[in-house]
C-alpha cells in the first residue's frame, strides 16, 4: 500500500493535522465541481463558494 498524502513537509509551518484537513477540503471542493448542481448554479449564476476560493487564490498571488 502507498502513504497516499502522508509526506514530509519540510519548510512548511504547518503540522500534519492541518495538511490533513486541508486536503480533506480540496478533495470536498473538487467533488463539488464535478457534481451536476455545480453546473447548473453556475449556468444560473448563483454560484459562489468555488469562485470565490478563486478570487482568494488569485488575490494571494497562488493562480497564474
Amino acid at each position: 500500500m502507498s502513504n497516499g498524502f502522508d509526506v514530509e513537509l519540510d519548510g512548511i509551518d504547518m503540522g500534519q493535522e492541518q495538511v490533513q484537513a486541508l486536503v480533506k477540503k480540496y478533495k470536498k471542493v473538487k467533488k463539488y465541481q464535478k457534481s451536476n448542481l455545480f453546473v447548473v448554479k453556475t449556468l444560473d449564476g448563483t454560484e459562489d463558494y468555488v469562485s470565490k476560493l478563486i478570487e482568494e487564490g488569485e488575490e494571494y498571488g497562488a493562480l497564474d
